[in-house]
C-alpha cells in the first residue's frame, strides 16, 4: 500500500456504502481546490482522468 492510500482506505470506510452523484463529487473537488489552489492541476487531472471512457487514452 501506498503512504496515499490512507486517504482511500478512510474514504471507504467512512463512506463506502453511500451512493454520490457525480455533480456531488464536482462540487466537493471544486471545495477543495478553493482551500488548496496549489493542488488545482492534480485535482483537474483527477477530474479529466474520471469524465473520460475508459478506452480513451489519459496524457
Amino acid at each position: 500500500m501506498y503512504f496515499t492510500d490512507r486517504g482511500i482506505e478512510e474514504l471507504e470506510d467512512r463512506r463506502g456504502e453511500e451512493e454520490v452523484s457525480l455533480a456531488w463529487l464536482a462540487d466537493r473537488l471544486r471545495a477543495f481546490v478553493d482551500a488548496h489552489p496549489e493542488h488545482a492541476g492534480a485535482a483537474d487531472r483527477f477530474a479529466v482522468f474520471l469524465a473520460r471512457d475508459d478506452s480513451d487514452d489519459v496524457d
